[in-house]
């Protein structure tokens, strides 16, 4: 038997699917990536630094945030550059809007129907105007905090190496904060109508990576963790995982010691649970799942889950640079000088990596660029094999349908895996 779906609709990117399935025994089952390979790494050669961060959060529209601030950490590990505790804090913020925005996207927009038995969107606005409300009003809120702080929503352009061109005003944050009330009785309220869908039974083991070990729900730093024990610092993480090409692939995958991993929300609630924040904890326990967790469709209650941590999380960190002063977030003097970084910081879908070099003019010699969905895909593969065996019984229109769930609830970003 094969199973070819031409076009997987409702995810970030173009990719198809493909399975091959002899008396009940799967033999292969693949994403079919259907975009060529961008080259941004190879672009970026040659560039002065300060062009990185604006060039490579062209990676993606979606979750550019995260590219622009992992390539400027990258940069500043490379010339030994120090920021200050409070443009860290502004920085995990907009980190955290980016999160807030991306899952409210995914998990009702995109998602959401496969569960709902309904065949697109227009049925699910019709169905559930109220619930479509909250989830736009909480992307919008992501939003709104991207633009305050970086100075525009998509590819924003005030951060830079050191810091920021100029601080954001103080009447914009405190109109964040005061929003925040409102919006995480949203979101909980959401979080409750999510509660109600019913999830397939679907489980198989696999190893969890991602950032954290510092008593914290690591988003902006932390270390590589795993939960098999794996402890090390970031900068370790090249010697620890390996980046695999296949002739004719146009992503390079990645596995650790061999063998295939899960990032993104599911792995950082498997991680990191014990340091959400109280609505968020509360949300959790309410769900009454066991750990480890091992069903890839869940990955969407933790996206909704990591909602309500992060608007929370973002009115803490609000109101200590309220408290603080902000124009200590403003770019101050540095060298530019040779060297190497290595920097991470957590994407919407998992643990975004930047290794980059620069030499005594400030231009870059070489960059290397692994994203979660690279990560991920080999895992996904692997998961998908095993779930084709429970759904071969259907008809041919219905097991689609659960095939396309299934990749959805991934939560893949094609764009930026062919960076």
């Amino acid at each position: 038997m094969e199973i070819k779906i031409n076009h997987i609709a409702k995810m970030e990117g173009h990719a198809g699917f493909m399975a091959s399935v002899i008396h009940g025994d799967v033999k292969s089952a693949k994403l079919e990536v259907q975009e060529g390979i961008r080259l941004i790494e190879g672009v970026l050669v040659g560039r002065n630094y300060a062009d990185m961060p604006i060039v490579a959060q062209r990676i993606c529209g979606i979750c550019p945030v995260v590219h622009n601030l992992t390539s400027i950490k990258a940069l500043e590990n490379a010339m030994g550059v120090k920021v200050t505790a409070e443009t860290e804090k502004l920085r995990s913020v907009m980190e955290l809007a980016q999160i807030i925005h991306s899952h409210s996207l995914h998990l009702f927009f995109l998602s959401l129907a496969d569960f709902l038995d309904m065949e697109n969107d227009i049925q699910l606005v019709s169905a559930y105007p109220e619930e479509t409300k909250i989830a736009v009003r909480l992307r919008e809120y992501g939003m709104s905090i991207v633009k305050a702080i970086g100075g525009r929503v998509i590819h924003p352009m005030n951060n830079e190496v050191g810091g920021f061109k100029k601080a954001p005003s103080v009447e914009a944050l405190q109109k964040i904060v005061a929003d925040g009330e409102k919006v995480l009785e949203s979101a909980l309220f959401l979080g409750e109508f999510f509660k109600k869908i019913k999830i397939p039974d679907f489980q198989r083991e696999t190893e969890y990576i991602g950032l954290g070990g510092r008593g914290k729900y690591a988003i902006y730093d932390g270390d590589i963790i795993s939960s098999k024990g794996l402890h090390i610092p970031v900068g370790k993480f090249e010697s620890n995982f390996h980046e695999l090409q296949k002739q004719n692939g146009v992503i390079k995958k990645v596995d650790h010691e061999g063998n295939s991993y899960m990032v993104g929300a599911i792995a950082r609630i498997n991680l990191s649970r014990e340091n959400l924040n109280p609505k968020a904890a509360d949300y959790l326990n309410g769900l009454g799942f066991s750990f480890p967790d091992y069903n890839p469709f869940h990955n969407i209650l933790f996206q909704m889950l990591e909602v309500i941590h992060c608007i929370e999380e973002v009115d803490n960190k609000l109101k200590e640079l309220l408290d603080s002063n902000l124009e200590k977030v403003v770019t101050g003097m540095y060298d530019v000088r040779a060297g190497v970084g290595v920097a991470a910081v957590e994407a919407p879908r998992g643990t975004l990596y930047y290794h980059v070099e620069v030499d005594e003019k400030g231009c870059v010699r070489n960059a290397n660029i692994i994203t979660p969905t690279a990560q991920f895909l080999a895992n996904l593969e692997d998961d998908i094999a095993d779930y084709i065996k429970q759904i071969l019984h259907l008809e041919d229109v219905d097991r689609q349908k659960k095939l396309r769930a299934f990749i959805r609830a991934y939560d893949p970003c094609i764009s930026c895996a062919v960076h």
